[in-house]
């Protein structure tokens, strides 16, 4: 069936003015991003968005006022793969073991010798992913994490209380406030600077799960808003299986869950969000100072917590893109994921200096995306 779904997929790519206000409680139209003297036109993302309540995990989807860009980011974590490294392990001796006997008994047949094994060389982006890192088990793992990235479109105060209002509803024991965004607000002279929103706890059907929402008004104090991000905040919601990674695996109902559209009463901080007069040129570094190629469109990004993400036209350009970056910062890893009717290869790597990277390459009906993430190495 995975394999069905991978063709599919392979196939269709193949073929296929503010001042300093600040934002109004009603749901708001679009801004256009404004020109600057050193900005240019940004590429229409029509194309690439999802609109409210397409669905995240876990019953979480996106909110009334928000759009999602892209699709969503999923791959295992480093625990669950771990886990499941030592039958990865086993499948693959037993898979060289019976190659290595059918080399023997056809040498025997000719009456030639074994040819002795080489070294395989060095790994290029192809036309199309490489098979899932599980595929030889019966039944590869799950991705474990999913992340949505997020523009928002309508009112920042009421699409963060909507997502604050989902939480509650997905973890039944998180109880936590969604009228008062200093809470989980940094704020400089009212002006809400980063939003981050976290939970851990136990679904309905005790999945235990982390979920993390951050928001990134853009730059304050200059008042530019972040590549692509149409003058408006950008959003990341992350969702992750924290428990047992075997028990993980276990289906459950909890993607049926029923959250709420919207919430009641008023938010009472008395935060404000800035308005961003400029939008970022297109060409401005990203993340740790990389500049996005040519052969990428940037269709949103944002500083905290630090991301971008891409699309391109052709498959190749996309996987080069993952890992050449990823490669900056040292030797990545490398884990492939066939899921529904999407192939995500993700690139993870830690530098020296303690930063981390994740890049990874999706490869879906809609075509092929790079989502790139950056920590820097923590201070304290």
């Amino acid at each position: 069936m995975r394999r069905a779904a991978t063709a599919a997929v392979i196939a269709t790519v193949l073929v296929a003015t503010a001042g300093c206000n600040t934002r109004e409680k009603e749901e708001a139209t679009p801004t256009p991003t404004q020109a600057s003297p050193s900005s240019t036109a940004t590429a229409d993302v029509s194309e690439h968005e999802s609109g409210p309540q397409s669905p995240i995990l876990y019953g979480l989807e996106v909110p009334k006022g928000a759009t999602q860009l892209g699709p969503l980011v999923r791959y295992r974590s480093n625990r669950l793969i771990a886990a499941y490294k030592p039958e990865l392990d086993v499948a693959v001796a037993k898979q060289e073991a019976l190659e290595q006997q059918k080399l023997q008994d056809q040498a025997e047949e000719d009456g030639t010798t074994v040819p002795t094994p080489t070294p395989s060389e060095s790994e290029t982006p192809g036309t199309r992913p490489s098979d899932d890192t599980f595929s030889l088990l019966e039944d590869p793992p799950s991705p474990d994490v999913t992340i949505s990235l997020m523009r928002i479109d309508g009112s920042p105060t009421e699409v963060l209380r909507r997502m604050i209002a989902q939480v509650n509803a997905v973890l039944p024991g998180a109880d936590l406030a969604d009228d008062d965004l200093a809470q989980f607000c940094s704020a400089k002279d009212t002006r809400i600077v980063s939003c981050n929103v976290t939970a851990r706890g136990l679904t309905e059907g005790d999945r235990d799960i982390r979920i993390t929402i951050t928001v990134d008004p853009g730059d304050v104090v200059t008042r530019t808003a972040r590549v692509a991000s149409q003058l408006n905040p950008s959003m990341a919601v992350k969702v992750e299986y924290v428990g047992d990674p075997r028990a993980g695996q276990v289906p459950s109902d909890d993607d049926d869950a029923s959250v709420p559209q919207d919430v009641k009463g008023e938010d009472t901080s008395g935060l404000i969000w800035p308005r961003m007069d400029v939008a970022a040129p297109i060409s401005s570094p990203q993340l740790d100072g990389w500049t996005v190629p040519a052969t990428a469109t940037t269709i949103l990004s944002g500083r905290r917590p630090q991301f971008v993400a891409l699309s391109t036209d052709r498959v190749r350009v996309a996987d080069s893109i993952a890992q050449e970056y990823t490669e900056r910062l040292g030797t990545p890893v490398k884990d492939v994921v066939e899921d529904l009717n999407e192939i995500s290869t993700t690139y993870r790597v830690t530098a020296k200096n303690g930063a981390t990277a994740t890049a990874t390459f999706v490869l879906s009906g809609r075509g092929s995306y790079v989502m790139i993430f950056y920590t820097p190495r923590a201070t304290s």
